[in-house]
């Protein structure tokens, strides 16, 4: 039995918390917050607490607060247990204050509002020493079937390309969405393009998979649609469709 203390209360200490309570071989034995309005909905599972002085013992005391904040909390912590973070940019040698520190990162977009599961999420996990990292492994085998071992800064990479993924993917989805309500048309209509898009991307490469005026060279369509959009989003369509070309040797 791994016992562990989480410290925040944001969208990944939310979904994090949820999946040590469910975890077998995991004691969720306190959760800290600033805010104790935050971690409220706990009180009947664990201890929660505001008061980072008034921290339980455990063995992997998990921080999973905004980047800006980690160099805050870590200071405050004096334990032998296992410090991690759960950032995908900031390097584990902002904890090198601990004597046992490493990363617990999960690859995924989290909200509250979505529920989530963790066995197929990937774990990204690094530590100081082969000691902790066993057991950090423990930790994350114990939530998801899906762990791997990475340095800070291929976590760093990774997470770049993650907000190209998801972040970007996301922002595009939203001004679609603007589009169409301007010009009352119900964006629903683009579900099913959207949903084919995703699968297409997980079966077949990307590049295999892109289509488009931008992939064909097609100046005529694009200039008709640069002819339909406001200004800053003609700047997104011109760049987007530029690197496109780009790729495919074509000329714009």
């Amino acid at each position: 039995m791994i016992n562990v203390v989480l410290l925040g209360g944001g969208n990944v200490a939310f979904h994090l918390g949820k999946a040590f309570l469910k975890a077998n071989n995991v004691n969720l034995v306190q959760v800290y917050n600033r805010s104790i309005s935050a971690i409220k909905h706990l009180e009947s599972k664990t201890k929660i607490t505001d008061s980072i002085n008034n921290l339980h013992d455990a063995d992997v005391y998990v921080i999973s607060v905004t980047d800006a904040a980690i160099k805050k909390i870590v200071k405050k912590i004096n334990s032998k247990a296992v410090v991690v973070h759960t950032s995908g940019s900031v390097a584990m040698q902002v904890l090198a204050k601990q004597e046992h520190f490493g990363v617990f990162y999960p690859l995924q977009t989290f909200s509250k509002e979505r529920n989530i599961e963790f066995e197929n999420i990937p774990i990204c996990i690094e530590a100081n020493s082969k000691k902790d990292l066993k057991v950090l492994n423990t930790l994350a085998a114990s939530i998801s079937n899906n762990i791997h071992f990475i340095s800070s800064e291929q976590r760093q990479q990774l997470h770049t390309a993650a907000v190209f993924v998801n972040n970007f993917t996301n922002h595009l989805y939203h001004l679609s969405n603007i589009i169409c309500k301007k010009h009352d048309v119900d964006s629903s209509i683009l579900l099913p393009l959207l949903e084919e898009t995703a699968a297409k991307a997980i079966e077949i490469p990307a590049f295999d998979a892109q289509t488009g005026p931008a992939r064909r060279g097609d100046t005529q369509i694009i200039e008709k649609h640069l002819e339909n959009l406001t200004e800053s989003n003609k700047e997104i369509y011109k760049l987007l469709s530029q690197s496109i070309a780009n790729t495919y040797g074509k000329k714009l």
